[in-house]
C-alpha cells in the first residue's frame, strides 16, 4: 500500500573513530592490518591480555573470553558499585570463560561454558575479526549484548549468545556478565546509608555501567569504535536495555539501542527505593543476619540458598534512575539514539490464562473477570472468545501481553513518539522446528516462544542441537541477523537482499512493524486499541517486576 513509504525511513549518518593498532606485549605498536600473531595480545588499560584465533568459515577472528572490567565484588565489595581494575603486570590469558554468577539452575534451556560459578564473575567475552582496519580505514561497530534470564540467571557464556556469527560481518561483539538476584538487587537501608550518592540496589546494572565504561576505553585496541556501539538484550537484558536509555548516567556510552521482548515499563515496573528496601529487610530476616556486615560475612552459597523464594527487582534508586523509566521515555528525556526492538508471536501461550482449563467461552469470561474485574468486558471486546479457536488465539495473545508484549509496544509507542530518532519495530513469527529427540506427547511449537528469536539474530541456529533447523530457518536467520548487523552499523536495519523495512509511523489505521518469518514482509499493527487498554488497567493495578 502507499502509506507504506510514510516511513521511508530516516537515515542515521554513520561516524568513524580513530585509526587502531594492536599493542604486543613487548609494548611494540603493530599496524592493525599486519598478520595477526598465532595468540593475538592486546594491551588494556589494565595490562596486557592474551586470546585465541578462531576460524569461521573463511574468517579468522580474534577471541578473548574471561576478560576481567572490574575489581571481583567479594567480601566488603558485595553490594557496592562496581570497582575499577588493580593493574596487573605480566600478560593475562583471556582464552576461557569466567565464572558465571551466582544463580540457581532455574531454566532448562540455558547452556553454559564457563566451568565454574563464583561472585567474581565481573567478565566479559569478545569476538573480532583478525583483519582489523588498516590505518585510515573507519574503525568497526561495536555491540555489547546482555543476557536474559529474569535477572536470576543468564550468563555470557551461553552459545546462543556466541558473538562470532556478527563478527565475520565486521561487528566487533561483546557478551557482559552482571551481578543477579539478590547479589545484584538487593536493597537495605544500611546500603543506601553507606553509599555517597544515597543509592542501593541495581548492582547489576551498574555492572552494565561499568562494562560501557570499559568499552569506552578499551574497544579501540580490538578495533571496535567507541563512538559507534550499540546495546542490545532479550528479556531481562531488553529490560536494561530500557533502563540504560532512560538513565541520566549513560550518556554518550552508547549511538544505537535494540530490545528483544522485553521493557522496565509496566507491568514490569521498578519499586521504590522504599519498596525495595523494604524486600531486602524481609531478605534479612530470613538469611538470620542482624547487620549488614554479618550479611556480607556470610557464604555466598548461604545467600543463594536463602534467597531461592525471593526476588530483588530493579529499583527506582535516585542516581541509576530517578523516576520510573516509562515518565523518562514520556517527556523525551531518554538517549536520543535509534532503536530497534519487537516482541515474538507467542511470548505466553492460553493455558496460562485458563488455569489449564479447557478453552471454553464460560471458563474463558470467568478468566477475565479475576483478571480485570470491572474491566472484564472490554477486555472479552478486544480479546474475544466465542469458541475454542478463537479463545486460544486470543489467550496467547493476553498471556504474552501480560507477561512482556505489552511493555515492548510501550517502549516502542514512547521511543516513536518522543525520541527523536527512528524506531524499527517487529514481531518474530517463526516456530521453531521439531526438537531432533521430542518427548512423548510433546507438541511442536505454534508459535515464536520467548526467546526463541536468539539464535535467528546472533546466527547461531547450530549452536543449539536441541532442534532440527531446516533451510527455511537458516534463511531466516540470514535475513533477521542481516538487519541486526546492518542496524548495529548505520542505525537502519535495511541493506541490499533484505526486504525492506521502515521506520514506525502511522499507515492505514495503524503502526507500520516488520513481520520476521519464512515470509518477512511489512505490515500494519492493529494491535494499538488493546495496548491501550492495558496501558489504562495497570496505571491503576501495578504489578511490579
Amino acid at each position: 500500500m502507499n502509506s507504506i513509504s510514510c516511513a521511508s525511513a530516516r537515515r542515521v549518518p554513520r561516524a568513524f573513530g580513530v585509526v587502531l593498532t594492536l599493542a604486543l606485549a613487548n609494548g611494540t605498536a603493530v599496524a592493525a592490518s599486519a598478520t595477526a600473531p598465532a595468540a593475538p595480545r592486546v594491551q588494556l588499560a589494565a595490562g596486557v591480555i592474551e586470546g585465541k584465533l578462531a576460524q569461521v568459515e573463511s574468517t579468522t577472528l580474534h577471541e578473548f573470553h574471561g576478560i576481567a572490567y572490574a575489581a571481583p565484588p567479594l567480601g566488603a565489595l558485595r553490594w557496592k558499585p562496581p570497582q575499577p581494575l588493580a593493574r596487573w603486570d605480566g600478560t593475562r590469558l583471556a582464552q576461557g570463560f569466567g565464572p558465571r554468577c551466582m544463580q540457581q539452575p532455574l531454566f532448562g534451556d540455558m547452556v553454559f561454558r564457563a566451568n565454574a560459578m563464583s561472585e567474581d564473575c565481573l567478565y566479559l567475552n569478545l569476538w573480532t575479526p583478525a583483519q582489523l582496519p588498516a590505518p585510515g580505514e573507519p574503525a568497526l561497530p561495536v555491540l555489547v549484548y546482555f543476557y536474559g534470564g529474569g535477572f536470576v540467571a543468564g550468563d555470557g557464556s551461553e552459545p546462543r549468545y556466541d558473538g562470532a556469527s556478527l563478527a565475520t560481518r565486521g561487528v566487533v561483539t561483546v557478551t557482559v556478565n552482571y551481578r543477579l538476584g539478590v547479589f545484584g538487587f538487593l536493597a537495605l537501608p544500611a546500603l543506601v546509608a553507606e553509599s555517597p550518592v544515597h543509592a542501593a540496589g541495581n548492582y547489576g546494572l551498574l555492572d552494565q555501567l561499568a562494562a560501557l565504561r570499559w568499552v569506552q576505553h578499551n574497544i579501540a585496541q580490538f578495533g571496535g569504535d567507541p563512538n559507534q556501539v550499540t546495546i542490545a538484550g532479550e528479556s531481562a537484558g531488553a529490560i536494561a536495555v530500557s533502563v540504560l536509555m532512560a538513565s541520566p548516567q549513560t550518556r554518550g556510552l552508547f549511538a544505537r539501542a535494540i530490545g528483544e521482548s522485553g521493557a522496565a515499563i509496566a507491568p514490569i515496573t521498578p519499586l521504590t527505593l522504599a519498596q525495595a528496601q523494604q524486600q531486602g529487610i524481609a531478605f534479612t530476616e530470613k538469611a538470620g543476619a542482624a547487620t549488614l556486615a554479618e550479611l556480607r560475612a556470610l557464604p555466598a552459597t548461604a545467600l543463594l540458598q536463602a534467597s531461592s523464594e525471593q526476588r530483588h527487582s530493579i529499583a527506582i534508586d535516585g542516581w541509576l534512575l530517578s523516576e520510573p523509566p516509562a515518565v523518562t521515555f514520556a517527556r523525551g528525556a531518554q538517549a536520543p539514539v535509534p532503536l530497534l526492538l519487537g516482541a515474538n508471536s507467542q511470548e505466553g501461550f492460553y493455558p496460562a490464562i485458563l488455569n489449564q482449563q479447557p478453552p471454553t467461552p464460560a471458563i474463558y469470561r470467568a478468566a477475565l473477570e479475576r483478571l480485570f474485574g470491572a474491566q472484564a468486558a472490554r477486555a472479552l471486546a478486544l480479546y474475544p472468545g466465542s469458541d475454542a479457536a478463537e479463545i486460544k488465539r486470543s489467550a496467547t495473545a493476553l498471556a504474552g501481553d501480560l507477561f512482556i508484549a505489552h511493555s515492548t509496544w510501550r517502549w516502542m509507542d514512547l521511543h516513536r513518539r518522543s525520541g527523536k530518532a527512528p524506531v524499527y519495530f517487529y514481531r518474530f513469527d517463526q516456530p521453531r522446528p521439531a526438537k531432533r529427540q521430542p518427548t512423548t506427547g510433546e507438541q511442536a511449537d505454534t508459535g515464536a516462544v520467548h526467546s526463541g528469536e536468539i539464535e535467528y539474530a546472533l546466527g547461531n541456529l547450530d549452536s543449539n542441537p536441541v532442534y532440527a533447523w531446516t533451510p527455511a530457518d537458516h534463511a531466516v536467520s540470514a535475513v533477521m541477523q542481516g538487519y541486526f548487523a546492518r542496524f548495529i552499523k548505520t542505525g537502519d536495519p535495511n541493506g541490499a537482499g533484505l526486504p525492506a523495512w521502515p521506520a514506525v509511523c502511522e499507515s492505514d489505521g495503524g503502526l507500520l512493524r516488520q513481520s520476521i518469518d519464512a515470509h518477512t514482509h511489512t505490515e500494519v499493527d492493529r494491535d494499538a486499541a488493546r495496548q491501550v487498554f492495558l496501558q489504562h488497567f495497570f496505571a491503576t493495578h501495578p504489578r511490579p517486576l
